[in-house]
């Protein structure tokens, strides 16, 4: 007996078991430990698995707050679909910022009971046992509220025990939808259960999930040979990236650059007095990662570019480069913020064979480390203080994943329209944790995939359903230290399929300056590296060189602007083609269906059969319809399921074609 009783004791004295299960809540994030990402305006659609013992009804309600918001918790009902045995709701995000959301059931009681009254009554059944018992609940609701709702439930209780009253007026009082409302709630302490996480979304601009980015060095943008480009230099060239249809205007580190061990031309170590060496070396006697290269200009110079752009609607996004060259002010004033070699001296970077003399990395771990953290966190809100709200993140994932989890958080919270690009070309484990961790978007193997199984399968792992919750992609065509060989043996129609790819795969996407050129030589043979890379010395082009694409960048940009299907990832469905060199893919939205044909061979026509999928489309399969090529205006009628392609690289690469709907 002492046992039996110990039992019952641990029973009643552990937490109440829950009255309903809460489970499989969508969507969420390695269990809740990371945020789901959508931009302002979007509807967070959240759904569970919600039920109990028995056939009673059950309640159910998302809870959520908004951002900087406590107790106590705002709510909107769960409607529950039979079919899927799930429930669903929807709230609109309309806050910058960081969410929570969570969910909350309970059996309900009261709507149980009045649910079955209604068959009992349809079926002329006896009433008066019935009616004690929804007053009984109707006292126990009243027990747990004040005030004139529990004197609207006494008195509905008062009214249904008296027996003397019609039974027929009772029961619709009991179920008049005025008192449903008053007896809404948990009946019982216990009965309510909440699910055991608390989840987050952040709630970003629409730049952080769409936008078209245009990197160029400043220091090249005089048009002068010789002459060290300025501030001042790429104000003038923001009318043309307008006219192109850019909305991003990224530029590679504008700090003082060092001197010490400084690169050459193309790398070299060998440098040449007028060597203006690696933006990426950042530091020296002018100043550190707070400070602007002397001969771009001053703060105030800068300041104004970033006015300017503005006024192109145009947005300034900075590189984020947490390294140093030997000279930068760090070095002398916290030497314990780098890697102290036995000898006493600084490790410089390099990821061997390769060797970065003119660069020494920071030790995020070392000794005092809080003071450096802080210090990165500082340089975040000095440019954002400058009017920068864009960085693009160098090599993030050199750096602790905990540094980018902390830092990321404290300058949203301060700044919820601060957008981060992740420049990480690593595994994918550590590209898709640093998407978790809280960059808006990031850098993608699209730059290698050029066949199209490899476009296919690299297309389906982003288009997973965990995937598109948290990593949105950046479809660079090339960047300074990547020149696919695709791009240096593909010529001038390579350049316009990979546009094409990268424009209507991706919501954001973006071209290195000379892409537009079509530069294709590379240092040497088998690499990736430029010939006369800009990283390491001034590049001065005619924009307007012959065969250049800028009209295709400015009509896809139009495009894009024009097209919601356009500015979504989780829309993208691949459709079937006869040859396999021709890539098709499907994007829609409301009133927007875009079908995208793209000849992957820049040397040769081919031809193909388009298999489309015509149900989902609203089509009938024999049906004649029109599509109209928005990059030339050219109509073209189809009809059925199999519909003929033939691309000549020479003239077009590919169609972006829309649907014309009757009444459009």
């Amino acid at each position: 007996m002492p046992s039996t009783m110990n039992q019952q004791q641990a029973i009643s004295s552990e937490r109440r078991f829950p009255r309903v299960v809460i489970e499989q809540v969508a969507p969420q994030l390695d269990g809740g430990r990371h945020a789901i990402k959508r931009t302002v305006g979007d509807m967070l659609a959240v759904s569970a698995a919600i039920f109990c013992e028995g056939h009673g009804a059950i309640t159910a309600r998302l809870l959520y707050r908004g951002p900087g918001e406590d107790e106590p918790w705002s709510s909107v009902a769960l409607r529950y679909e039979v079919n899927p045995d799930r429930w669903f709701g929807e709230i609109t995000l309309d806050r910058l910022g960081r969410w929570e959301y969570s969910v909350v059931a309970w059996p309900d009681h009261y709507q149980s009971w009045s649910r079955d009254l209604r068959l009992r009554l349809a079926a002329g059944q006896d009433l008066e046992s019935e009616l004690l018992e929804g007053a009984a609940l109707l006292e126990e609701t009243q027990a747990r509220h004040t005030g004139e709702r529990a004197a609207r439930l006494g008195r509905a209780a008062e009214i249904l025990r008296d027996s003397s009253a019609p039974v027929a007026d009772r029961a619709v009082l009991a179920l008049r939808s005025d008192l449903l409302d008053d007896a809404f709630g948990p009946l019982r302490e216990g009965d309510a259960t909440l699910y055991e996480r608390t989840l987050s979304v952040i709630v970003e601009r629409e730049l952080a999930a769409c936008g078209a980015w245009y990197e160029l060095f400043p220091r090249s943008q005089s048009g002068e040979p010789g002459r060290h480009g300025t501030f001042r230099d790429v104000e003038e060239r923001l009318p043309a990236l307008a006219a192109l249809g850019f909305d991003v205007l990224y530029l590679p580190p504008i700090h003082p650059i060092g001197r010490t061990h400084r690169k050459g031309k193309n790398n070299q170590n060998e440098v040449q007095p007028d060597d203006v060496g690696s933006p990426w070396a950042i530091g020296a006697a002018e100043g550190g990662h707070d400070a602007v290269h002397p001969e771009l200009g001053t703060l105030d110079d800068f300041d104004r570019l970033v006015r300017t752009a503005a006024e192109f609607g145009i947005e300034v996004a900075l590189d984020y480069a947490l390294q140093c060259s030997p000279d930068h002010p760090w070095v002398k004033e916290h030497p314990e913020w780098f890697f102290v070699r036995p000898d006493g001296t600084l490790r410089y970077a390099e990821n061997p064979p390769k060797k970065y003399e003119d660069i020494y990395p920071l030790n995020f771990w070392c000794f005092g480390w809080q003071a450096l953290w802080q210090e990165c966190l500082r340089l975040f809100l000095f440019w954002i203080g400058h009017g920068v709200h864009i960085f693009r993140v160098d090599n993030p994932h050199t750096k602790p994943f905990a540094f980018w989890e902390w830092v990321l958080a404290e300058v949203r919270h301060r700044h919820p329209d601060a957008i981060f690009l992740s420049e990480s070309f690593t595994r994918p484990h550590r590209m898709n944790h640093l998407a978790k961790l809280g960059f808006s978007q990031s850098y993608t193997y699209f730059t290698w995939k050029n066949t199209a199984w490899e476009l296919r399968e690299y297309l389906r792992q982003l288009s997973e359903p965990e995937c598109l919750e948290y990593y949105r992609p950046n479809f660079f065509t090339n960047t300074p230290d990547i020149l696919h060989e695709y791009l240096q043996h593909g010529g001038r129609s390579a350049f316009r399929v990979r546009l094409l790819l990268a424009a209507t795969l991706s919501p954001s996407y973006g071209i290195y300056s000379g892409f537009e050129l079509c530069e294709n030589v590379p240092v040497r043979p088998g690499s990736e590296e430029y010939l006369d890379s800009e990283k390491y010395q001034i590049v001065t082009r005619d924009w307007n060189t012959p065969g250049n694409i800028k009209r295709d960048i400015a009509r896809l940009n139009s495009i894009r602007r024009d097209n919601p299907a356009l500015g979504r990832f989780d829309n993208l469905t691949l459709l079937h083609t006869e040859f396999d060199g021709v890539l098709a893919y499907w994007k829609t939205a409301p009133d927007n269906d875009l079908i995208v044909v793209v000849n992957l061979d820049p040397h040769a026509t081919h031809e193909t059969m388009v298999h489309l999928p015509l149900e989902r489309l609203g089509l009938g399969p024999d049906q004649p319809f029109q599509v109209r090529d928005l990059l030339t205006g050219e109509r073209y009628t189809w009809k059925g399921e199999a519909n003929y392609v033939r691309l000549d690289p020479r003239m077009r690469v590919g169609h972006v074609l829309s649907i014309v709907r009757p009444g459009s």
